[in-house]
């Protein structure tokens, strides 16, 4: 098997991430067992169930939700097999009713929304995991045949060779805003699990968006809309930590990326541990200020921001970074 981005960053600095390898043999493990008992499930020929976050980020812990969808690579029908509370029933942790998770999407409004009014927090969501933290569970044909329709619609005929692709670009910055607009709104309907939320957003969340960003940037040095067509397809179908990891590398930024995978390692470690991430779990906003543990996260996410800032601002990204990702 080749060695991972991350792999080679742990080398090439002498630090190794162990809780970080660990969830994503866990991942592996656990992905094989619900591909096996979801394939037992009757499924459309044009649909596929998708599983999202932690999956997607391959840092699955103890703790760890089955977030899904059951995505239709075409418009809105009635009838979809298989039906939602199916899939619920094969898996260990689904996602509570009512959010973004673990319904029936069509690709049809993933692709034909953007930026419209009917692309709400939802529709937004869901795409943006789709493309950048998800792997198949059935059906790896559609779920590639419907990828590529949502990155064929971002990379249109506006993009320019050395120019990054401004329209995936825009939507994928709208998407890291609205995850922390979302935060203050859910903080005002139910305070409960404050701390782990504010811990997500500061760390797993910023992962997810550098993720994205970053390979988007690289962009700029491709000399054909193919070539970053074909980039773009490959570096999303790696784990964000993988993308992050061969950014630090490409830029000469070894140690600032060992410092940030040093911090989000632990976290993962954090996420695994029932003891810790249920106390966690229970800090509040009010007592936030007195919680050692909150305290410690708030630590290594100030370490883990400080080196995807060196990488940004003090490499040769800096000049793009500046001209690109804030107007």
């Amino acid at each position: 098997m080749a060695q991972s981005a991350l792999e080679e960053l742990s080398e090439l600095g002498g630090h190794a991430f162990p809780h970080l390898i660990g969830a994503r043999e866990l991942t592996q493990a656990e992905l094989t067992d619900r591909r096996e008992k979801l394939a037992e499930l009757a499924i459309d020929n044009d649909a596929t169930i998708v599983l999202m976050g932690s999956w997607g980020r391959h840092e699955l812990t103890s703790g760890s939700d089955d977030d899904f969808m059951v995505l239709v690579d075409g418009p809105d029908r009635e009838s979809v097999r298989p039906a939602i509370e199916e899939v619920r029933s094969v898996l260990t942790r689904p996602p509570s009713a009512g959010g973004p998770f673990g319904s029936h999407v069509f690709c049809d409004d993933l692709v034909g929304k953007i930026g419209l009014q009917a692309d709400d927090n939802d529709n937004l969501t869901r795409r943006m995991l789709f493309v950048l933290e998800s792997v198949p569970a059935t059906n790896p044909d559609i779920y590639a045949r419907a990828r590529a329709r949502v990155l064929d619609t971002y990379l249109d005929v506006t993009v320019k060779p050395h120019h990054v692709p401004r329209f995936f670009l825009n939507d994928t910055i709208r998407y890291w805003r609205q995850v922390c607009v979302d935060f203050v709104g859910k903080e005002r309907e139910a305070r409960e699990k404050w701390g782990l939320r504010n811990a997500k957003l500061r760390l797993s969340r910023k992962l997810l968006f550098a993720g994205g960003l970053l390979p988007v940037l690289e962009t700029a040095s491709l000399g054909s809309p193919d070539e970053i067509r074909a980039f773009l397809d490959g570096q999303l179908l790696d784990p964000p930590s993988d993308r992050i990891a061969r950014s630090f590398i490409r830029h000469g930024a070894v140690d600032a990326g060992v410092r940030a995978f040093s911090a989000y390692d632990e976290f993962v470690a954090i996420l695994g541990d029932p003891g810790r991430r249920g106390a966690l779990q229970s800090v509040t906003r009010d007592s936030a200020d007195s919680s050692d543990d909150f305290a410690h996260v708030r630590k290594l996410a100030k370490t883990f921001e400080a080196g995807l800032r060196s990488l940004l601002f003090e490499t040769d990204l800096e000049p793009l970074v500046r001209e690109v990702a804030v107007f």
